[in-house]
């Protein structure tokens, strides 16, 4: 009999371990991250996690997106819908429309619009920071808070998609937020045990989710977009380039989304568009007389007229006339109209002409003109009303892009910016370049000629620079401490004078500088010349304006004769693995004087540090050459003088002058207070969990005795014991235990399930007790055919395919004889036993048998997986001599014994259990949907 082949081995084992090996789940390390586009009216989120694609994490109704509101009534927390519901009845109790209020003082001019929008909240300021906080009764809650609340809730919607814990975000902010209104949502953040990766602007976000599929359309030529959004509390308009860019450090050509100029309307959008209409319906209610109560006054029939005109206002988008009515409105009078779109139009007509402001705007500020953008594209949910379509075709004189999602699209830009930012993934690069809106400048006061003080105004930001970036600015005469201010700056060329009263304070912060003239004094000498206190100061990618550092830079001047022996050797090993000759040298500038320490000046570092890394990795070999040759120069060459640069670094305190972000004491008192909240919150979810597990229990258990298949598992005492406490217990449930705690519930749950489940664990052993059995007959059967097969690789068998020895297969027979022996005797006697005795024959008696002999079996499959025939040993080859060297060699020719070596084993070649999985990096793509409208739009 010949060896089989190995593919028939493999079968032969293979059939053992069918029903017996169980797939374990492949886990990938890396945590999962998400993006909260946090709008007015809706919020979405959306999902990353490894293994799995970009998308939109549903909410507990399995929608894709959620109100931006929060309820609080009677120690309830509700979110979204739920508490729209609360806020009909209870309109102070619903706190929605929130995002534009963070880091506004109560005397700004936005907190009186919304106190004008929604006269029924009690709206109060902040004792120390002059925020608005929202009083109800005894409670309060400041902005941060409430904001903190959502993002948490969203958290939860993340983790619930994912599966996993979710601690970091990016969010998306509108374009417009200043620097107080980003740090409110970064404190928000914190408060809702997020770290914010990045604020990304929703212009940005949008513009990054319409490159990724889109990048082979995209070449070294600048293509322009405008992307026009209007959403429900403003409108915005942006141009974008998308080029193809060689990056200088990798040599990469990598696309470029750059925003060159944007426009804006913070007070334009849906939401006025809803008050209006919800005005005009509440006008004609009281002009109808049904009720001499004035229907403004009410606050739950203003609540019941908001959220009839938000529906009216999207029907009339789609159809031409539409009835309003609310079921008693007020004083139990019905209100029902007829609304046409020309009346509601007309209701807006003033908003009309504002439509294409911001995107002129935009374009003003981008220095391009309409003929150079390729297409106009829309987003945000209110762009879908056919008279601002109308409109901004008729102004552009082209068709509009309307293949986004307008909803999603820049959640999923800001998640696949999140996957990038996090560690653990792997996505396409896209390079990302923001734009300043409002220009910062630096004002300090210098002294004259004459004695008088004035201001000096430098700026560091100017409107539409490109950020990230850094920049640093010299101060060269200050001989003694001083300070200065970091402010907005022109922003009346960017900015109508009403944007400006709604961005609030216009100075950002202000720097103290300490130690000045000690610094100075303690470094003087002949040979050291002071060349400025240095100020570094940066714009991050979330927009976020900071003060580095200060320091003061000095030149000393320093004479090869001036140093040791040791300092010249220490010098010369430190040229020859820096590849140059020089310290690093400052730039000297004027006072007040601005260097750039991003783009051009980073990529010129990038390009020396790449260069001092190559010579670093010099052999030392080439390293004792070149100081050989060093010393040899340095006897021959003129000694000249070297600089070194000396940074001191000088004590400053930054105080910020806008509205103080949640912080200190302040803060940890805002945790508390939302830690109670989420403590209550559990609780109350404890409570119905467990109410909700008894009553079901005690249901079903009344309802499974009923039948047959379960009453025959029980005897009568049980089946009456059963009856009797569930009975007990319905009735408890609906008297005295309707106010009960959780514990009780489960408490009770513990008692009826200790008196029921003997009976359901016998009814499942009955069940599946036929599968168990066929499973054990399968492998009785699979052992018995590769026992047959495995008897012709003994010795005894055959000599040349001697894998298992006389014992092994003597061994498994008489395993394979005694299970299929106890399993026909125990199989017997269960049949004997009625449905309610106690169980002979268990399904855990059936799984042992099956794993003793799968054990058995497992071993001889493996055996006979490793083992390889023996190799006999080859003769030498026979070597030819030379006969004319013969000779000359014969004494130093020596006779070698033949090397016999082993067959290689193939390492590939082996079990599957030997297989170790690689893990890679999660690689993200995008994929295409199309939105309700059947038409063609993008996200990841």
């Amino acid at each position: 009999m010949s060896l089989p082949r190995r593919p028939n081995l493999m079968a032969v084992a293979t059939l053992l371990l069918v029903g017996a090996i169980a797939l374990a789940p492949s886990f990938c390390q890396g945590a999962a991250v998400m993006s909260v586009d946090l709008g007015s009216e809706w919020f979405k989120v959306g999902v990353v996690s490894p293994g799995v694609p970009m998308e939109i994490a549903l909410n507990k109704e399995s929608k894709r997106k959620s109100p931006t509101s929060i309820a609080f009534r009677n120690g309830d927390r509700l979110y979204g819908d739920d508490a729209n519901t609360i806020g009909v009845r209870f309109p102070a109790n619903n706190y929605f429309y929130l995002v534009d209020l963070l880091g506004k003082t109560i005397d700004n001019p936005m907190v009186e619009l919304y106190r004008k929008r929604f006269p029924y909240y009690d709206i109060v300021a902040d004792p120390k920071r002059n925020t608005v906080v929202f009083r109800n009764g005894d409670d309060l809650y400041s902005i941060e808070e409430l904001i903190a609340q959502i993002l948490a809730s969203a958290k939860e919607y993340a983790e619930d998609s994912t599966g996993q814990v979710i601690t970091e975000c990016t969010l998306v902010v509108p374009g417009f937020f200043g620097q107080a209104e980003r740090q409110a949502l970064v404190a928000a953040a914190r408060l809702a045990n997020l770290k914010v990766l990045q604020l990304i602007n929703d212009y940005t976000a949008v513009a990054l989710n319409y490159g990724i599929f889109r990048r082979k359309e995209f070449n070294e030529t600048a293509q322009y977009f405008v992307f026009y959004d209007m959403g429900a509390y403003k409108t915005s308009a942006s141009v974008i380039s998308y080029q193809l860019v060689k990056d200088k450090a990798t040599r990469e050509v990598l696309p470029v989304v750059q925003v060159l100029g944007v426009g804006f309307d913070r007070t334009l959008g849906g939401l006025e568009m809803q008050v209006r209409l919800r005005d005009y319906l509440g006008k004609e209610f009281n002009k109808m007389g049904k009720t001499k109560t004035d229907v403004f006054g009410n606050p739950r029939a203003m609540a019941k007229l908001f959220k009839e005109a938000g529906r009216l206002k999207n029907v009339l988008s789609a159809n031409t006339e539409h009835y309003a009515q609310i079921e008693g409105l007020l004083d139990e009078q019905d209100f029902r109209l007829l609304v046409s779109r020309e009346q509601f139009e007309e209701l807006c007509k003033d908003l009309y002409t504002r439509v294409t402001a911001p995107l002129d705007r935009a374009l003003a500020a981008s220095g391009l003109s309409l003929d150079l953008i390729s297409q106009v594209v829309l987003f945000g949910g209110n762009t879908r009303v056919p008279k601002v379509q109308d409109i901004l075709k008729s102004h552009i004189g082209q068709e509009l892009g309307r293949n986004l999602n307008a909803d999603e699209a820049a959640c999923m830009g800001a998640v696949y910016r999140a996957a990038d930012l996090a560690t653990g993934f792997k996505v396409k690069k896209f390079v990302v370049k923001d734009a300043v809106l409002y220009p910062i400048q630096v004002v300090f006061a210098r002294e004259g000629e004459s004695g008088s003080t004035r201001l000096v105004r430098r700026t560091l930001f100017g409107a539409m620079n490109a950020y990230p970036q850094k920049k640093v600015i010299t101060f060269n005469k200050h001989t003694d401490d001083f300070e200065f201010s970091v402010d907005y700056a022109e922003l009346e060329t960017v900015l109508s004078q009403e944007e400006i009263a709604n961005l609030g304070s216009l100075n950002l912060t202000k720097v103290s500088l300490t130690e000045v003239a000690k610094k100075l004094n303690s470094n003087k000498a002949e040979n050291i010349e002071s060349k400025g206190i240095k100020a570094h100061f940066a714009l991050d990618d979330s927009g976020l304006f900071s003060l580095a550092n200060v320091e003061l830079v000095l030149e000393k001047t320093v004479k090869e004769d001036d140093e040791s022996t040791l300092q010249k050797l220490g010098n010369t090993i430190s040229k020859l693995f820096s590849g140059d000759s020089d310290d690093e040298k400052v730039t000297t500038t004027e006072e007040g004087s601005q260097e750039d320490g991003s783009k051009d000046a980073e990529g010129q570092t990038d390009e020396k540090k790449a260069e001092e890394d190559k010579t670093a990795n010099a052999t030392s070999a080439e390293n004792a050459t070149l100081a050989e040759e060093a010393g040899e120069a340095a006897k021959n060459k003129t000694e000249k003088p070297k600089i070194v640069t000396i940074k001191e670094q000088i004590p400053h305190k930054v105080e910020v002058v806008y509205v103080p972000a949640l912080d200190g004491a302040d803060f940890e008192g805002a945790v508390k207070k939302i830690r109670v909240i989420d403590e209550a919150d559990q609780a109350k979810k404890r409570r119905e969990t467990a109410l909700n597990a008894l009553e079901t229990f005690v249901i079903d258990a009344q309802v499974k005795l009923d039948e047959k298949e379960y009453a025959s598992c029980a005897t009568q005492e049980e089946a009456d014991t059963i009856r009797k406490t569930c009975s007990e217990v319905s009735e408890w449930l609906y008297e005295d235990g309707a106010d009960a705690d959780a514990e009780t519930y489960e408490n009770k749950l513990e008692e009826i399930r200790a008196v029921a489940n003997q009976v359901y664990s016998r009814h499942w052993e009955h069940k599946e007790r036929p599968d168990a059995l066929n499973a054990l007959a399968q492998m009785i059967s699979g052992a018995e055919g590769f026992l047959d097969k495995a008897k012709n690789f003994t010795k005894e068998g055959n000599p040349e395919k001697d894998v298992f020895t006389q014992v092994e297969i003597d061994t498994l027979t008489r395993v394979i004889a005694e299970t299929s022996e106890w399993m026909d005797t125990e199989q017997g006697e269960q049949t004997k036993l009625a449905r309610h005795e106690p169980v002979r024959l268990t399904v855990k008696d059936l799984t042992d048998k099956m794993a003793l002999l799968d054990r058995e079996v497992k071993y001889l499959v493996n055996k006979l997986k490793l083992w390889r025939p023996k190799v006999k040993p080859t003769p030498p080859p026979k070597v030819e001599k030379d006969a004319k060297k013969d000779d000359d060699k014969s004494e130093d020719t020596k006779s070698e014994e033949p090397v016999i070596e082993e067959p290689k084993v193939d390492e590939n070649d082996s079990s599957e259990e030997q297989e170790q999985a690689t893990e890679e990096t999660p690689k993200i793509e995008p994929s295409k949907t199309e939105d309700g409208s059947g038409e063609q739009h993008t996200e990841l």
